[in-house]
């Protein structure tokens, strides 16, 4: 068990240096004279393109984005001069500047290999990048799940006068709620698996040199407890998949290619009026950005994650006999050595998991701690309620 707690000690501090050290190693490289390059050498529709202008000069660099750029394929040049894309651009000595297309991503809708060429500063310069068109696996993952939540997402916004934050906490409610019944069900099935416990270990203790029995005795106790070890696998498969879309909603709430997505009721959405600060919170900020901000809600995402964990594990924690942690023995040293300890494995997801949660979410923003302690205390409550049907269920049992 050393061997475990001490390669998760050791992923956490790779995370951490990783994280706040490594962050991009382009920044890594110096590149003298004047250079230009899109954000992304390959892009799916709907494209958000921009290009990177770099100044490694003295000298200020001034150009326009569409006079002095030109976008084409092999057959064709893109024309900005109907767009909001044509302005003139400064890049101080030393410096960089974002020219963004992202507004204007309805003419990248044909995938085709795309040239930039530019005369900034008195110099030449070529770059490249490709637009794909998605499989169809991701074309039907999109259309069912990624375009509803986010344009449940975006109406959301819309009703609370364009408030980030009151849309985040509304949606993630929603979510639980359609995901209620799948999880109860999970919480349940969590709880009955640590009823059963101390005789799951005692059968493994047993018949730990004989496999083919050790597999039929726990089949026949799952069975005889009406246990499924699975039981929250189903689960996961519907849950994961919309938290992560959820996930990648929130973080590109900001890109105007998402418009590529929106229903007919939400065309005249306006992600420039999205109101990202909420009572004092910035939730596009990093905790670089807001220290102090960071540290607030890095201890309530912690709170709450550990509530939840202690509330599922709180049976667990009092009914564990001591018996139940395997011994090591001189006859037995490699078997034991390989076996977990409950005990040690109980402690690290009461005080390792709220711990890990805290520190993954110091990597993203704001808007995202937010999501995760709005998720987890509702399950606070979700789990106060399964915790007493387990215990109502254990007094009836008693009773007969």
């Amino acid at each position: 068990m050393k061997k475990v707690l001490d390669f998760l000690i050791i992923f956490l501090l790779v995370f951490l240096v990783v994280g706040l050290f490594n962050k991009d190693d382009e920044k890594k490289v110096v590149t003298w004279g004047i250079s230009i390059e899109s954000s992304s050498k390959a892009y799916t529709v709907p494209a958000s393109v921009s290009l990177n202008v770099k100044n490694q000069t003295a000298n200020e660099l001034k150009f326009n984005s569409c006079s002095d750029i030109v976008i084409k394929s092999s057959a064709w040049v893109i024309d900005f001069s109907d767009t909001n894309a044509c302005k003139d651009v400064i890049v101080k000595s030393w410096e960089s500047a974002l020219v963004s297309f992202s507004d204007n991503f309805s003419k990248f809708e044909k995938s085709w290999e795309y040239y930039v060429e530019a005369k900034i500063g008195g110099k030449e310069l070529l770059s490249r990048f490709e637009i794909e068109t998605r499989g169809t696996i991701s074309k039907v993952f999109i259309l069912f799940v990624y375009q509803p939540i986010m344009n449940l997402m975006d109406w959301l916004i819309y009703v609370t006068g364009y408030s980030l934050g009151w849309a985040i906490i509304f949606i993630t409610i929603i979510v639980r709620i359609v995901l209620l019944w799948p999880q109860h069900k999970m919480m349940l099935s969590q709880k009955k698996l640590q009823a059963v416990q101390p005789k799951i270990k005692a059968i493994q203790d047993k018949y730990k040199w004989q496999q083919a029995v050790l597999g039929q005795k726990l089949m026949a106790l799952y069975k005889k407890e009406k246990v499924n070890p699975m039981g929250s696998c189903g689960f996961l498969l519907i849950q994961m998949p919309i938290l992560f879309v959820l996930y990648r909603v929130i973080m590109e709430i900001r890109d105007p290619a998402n418009a590529y997505y929106l229903y007919e009721f939400l065309k005249n959405f306006d992600i420039n009026s999205i109101v990202h600060n909420f009572y004092g919170i910035e939730l596009f900020a990093t905790w670089m950005e807001a220290p102090v901000q960071w540290v607030l809600l890095a201890l309530f995402v912690w709170g709450v994650q550990y509530i939840q964990i202690k509330l599922s594990l709180a049976d667990k924690l009092k009914t564990t006999p001591k018996w139940a942690v395997l011994e090591k023995k001189k006859w037995e040293e490699g078997f034991a050595s390989m076996m977990p300890d409950p005990e040690m494995m109980n402690k690290f997801m009461l005080y390792g998991m709220p711990a890990m949660v805290t520190v993954f979410t110091f990597s993203f923003f704001a808007g995202l701690g937010l999501y995760w302690g709005i998720s987890t205390t509702f399950m606070i409550f979700q789990q106060l309620v399964v915790n007493k049907i387990i215990k109502k269920n254990q007094k009836s049992k008693k009773a007969k």
